[in-house]
């Protein structure tokens, strides 16, 4: 069996991956402090990570800036959601019987693989540009 290493692609999706969930717990913990429900901060962070990682991949990581936005983010926000609420939740609930944090760190790996797959392959696929005769 092959390994291939991770592209350039990959790298830049870990580095904004990395970034969003920065901004993630750094909002959440700075609205906690200031007495926002948990849940409600937890909303407002993982909506702002959302925002940043839409933004950021579109740009730089998949560099399809010049394509449709109102498509992306529908797509991106679908998939997204699902790998959080679908995939995320479905691995945790078949490793019910693992360390929680064993359960919770698989589906977040799932989670990630969902998306950059579905972001590359779909979300922000690099359409051909019609040449001549198309």
């Amino acid at each position: 069996m092959r390994v291939r290493p991770i592209d350039s692609t990959g790298v830049r999706f870990g580095l904004v991956g990395a970034a969003n969930t920065l901004l993630d717990a750094c909002v959440f913990l700075a609205i906690a402090a200031l007495g926002v429900p948990l849940v409600v901060a937890n909303l407002i962070s993982t909506s702002a990570g959302m925002l940043l990682s839409f933004a950021l991949n579109r740009t730089y990581t998949f560099r399809t800036a010049g394509t449709d936005v109102r498509r992306q983010a529908v797509l991106f926000f679908a998939v997204t959601l699902t790998g959080l609420w679908v995939v995320q939740a479905g691995v945790i609930a078949l490793l019910a019987s693992a360390p929680l944090v064993v359960a919770k760190g698989t589906g977040i790996a799932a989670g990630m693989v969902w998306n950059y797959v579905l972001y590359r392959r779909l979300v922000f696929r690099q359409r051909p540009e019609a040449g001549c005769g198309q």
